[in-house]
């Protein structure tokens, strides 16, 4: 695995953390900003053929793959 695909699987991952922590907290700007930071985090991973946790990089920030 390269550093690379390990760093893009790290940031989901921070991102869904944050995410989660933001909605548990009910911090409507803190889960706005995690939202964005996990579709860009998501974006970029597919982007360059990374797959995430999930083993697909196409999830979106509310854990659908958009089917």
């Amino acid at each position: 695995m390269s550093a690379f695909a390990e760093a893009m699987r790290e940031r989901v991952r921070a991102a869904r953390a944050a995410l989660a922590a933001a909605r548990a907290a009910e911090d409507a700007y803190g889960a706005a900003i995690a939202e964005d930071e996990l579709d860009d985090a998501l974006r970029l991973a597919l982007a360059h053929g990374v797959t995430t946790d999930t083993g697909d990089a196409t999830n979106t920030a509310d854990g659908q793959d958009g089917s």
